[in-house]
């Protein structure tokens, strides 16, 4: 091999190298635009689920809140009279309870409602939704209507608070395929609505 092809053959290496160089670079570059650019959806997304557990919270709240107006005046008044179940809990300890309970249902259908992508979860929200208006229902028929119907309205409650039992373990039915974790937080809500079902009925037979 010549002189003049040796340096022919280095300067075409060389060249070779410096491309090489070269299409590495922008490939970092274009890679790096693209992970920039995911970081500002990405944020997007969070913000979005975050909002989303914030509303799912407020509307259980918001049962709350509607419970509340039916038991303003009523723990007070006729209920502090009526004849209870011997288990009967102390007042007090309703209000932390259904707090605690509240929240985790919200967080069980707030993380069904994040595999929606995955998943058709229509069916197990709408069971939630459902559960959650016989919930708002049950209250102000439990202690709102007492005054007016006497213990028929007891027997009343006592029929929606079976409907409510049923639709809670509806739920968690719906949810398990989806989310296992969402179902299992929903144990305590349900097994808290079946203790609450045996103080209507002892409720509802001892003032008849």
């Amino acid at each position: 091999m010549t002189d003049g092809n040796r340096v022919d053959r280095n300067r075409h290496n060389s060249r070779e190298s410096r491309e090489s160089r070269e299409s590495s670079e922008s490939h970092d570059r274009r890679g790096g635009a693209t992970a920039s650019g995911a970081n500002p959806r990405r944020a997007t997304s969070l913000g979005r689920d975050i909002l989303m557990l914030i509303v799912f919270i407020a509307i259980s709240f918001a049962v709350a809140a509607i419970g509340s107006i039916g038991t303003a005046g009523n723990v007070d008044g006729w209920y502090a009279t009526a004849e209870k179940a011997p288990w009967n809990p102390p007042n007090f300890l309703f209000g932390p309870v259904w707090t605690v309970l509240y929240v985790l249902m919200s967080v069980a259908a707030w993380l069904v409602w994040r595999r929606r992508y995955n998943v058709d979860t229509r069916p197990a929200l709408v069971a939630y939704v459902v559960q959650l208006v016989l919930n708002s229902i049950w209250t102000p028929v439990f202690f709102g209507l007492y005054p007016v119907m006497g213990p028929a309205a007891l027997w009343l409650a006592l029929a929606i608070i079976v409907l409510l039992d049923i639709a809670v373990l509806i739920t968690m039915l719906r949810f398990w395929p989806i989310r296992k974790a969402s179902a299992v937080m929903l144990i305590p809500y349900w097994a808290w609505v079946l203790f609450a079902t045996t103080l209507n009925a002892a409720l509802a037979v001892l003032n008849s």
